[in-house]
């Protein structure tokens, strides 16, 4: 049994499966969505979200200018990008269509974009979908991308107005014979 050993092994030592972590954190957080076993991106929704949580708990200076900061909140703001950065790759680099490369700062990206998009989000900052099973061996895929601020709510009120509009639909149903009968 393995009680209190939280987290899969992926049949790796350590530093390959830190590594293969750091790894896809960093692709997620550059592109915003990658595609990889399902395995893989329920551990990598673990690792990302602890990192979005640390930018997003500084609040406000995360994302505020260096020299519009105080001292102590300078502090806090290196001490969380040195902790961001001591997990993932201080850049990355992505290919943009016609061969043009960008170099991207993964760190200032966590501290400023995404800090600031998921200011008033508690959590849940990725979403997994499953494709279904690889070409070669069969292994489940999915897609693991960092969610939206607008597209949650814009999903819940489109369930919700869905749940209302069938029962307003189910009411109307009812109704209508007992109308229809009056009529009659």
């Amino acid at each position: 049994m393995r009680h209190k050993n939280a987290g899969r092994k992926f049949d790796r030592n350590t530093s390959s499966r830190r590594a293969m972590l750091r790894n896809l954190t960093a692709n997620l957080i550059l592109h915003e969505r990658i595609e990889t076993t399902d395995a893989k991106a329920k551990e990598l929704r673990r690792v990302a979200e602890r990192l979005i949580t640390k930018a997003r708990r500084l609040g406000l200076a995360a994302y505020t200018p260096q020299q519009e900061l105080s001292a102590g909140d300078r502090a806090k703001r290196l001490a969380a990008a040195r902790a961001i950065a001591a997990y993932i790759p201080r850049f990355g680099v992505r290919v943009e269509t016609g061969g043009a490369t960008t170099k991207v700062d993964l760190v200032e990206k966590v501290l400023l974009d995404l800090a600031k998009r998921y200011a008033s989000r508690p959590g849940g900052y990725t979403r997994i979908i499953k494709f279904g099973p690889r070409r070669g061996d069969g292994a489940p895929i999915s897609l693991i991308e960092l969610v939206a601020e607008g597209a949650e709510g814009a999903e819940g009120e489109k369930k919700g107005g869905a749940k209302a509009s069938t029962k307003a639909s189910k009411k109307a149903t009812a109704a209508a014979p007992t109308e229809a009968a009056k009529v009659e």
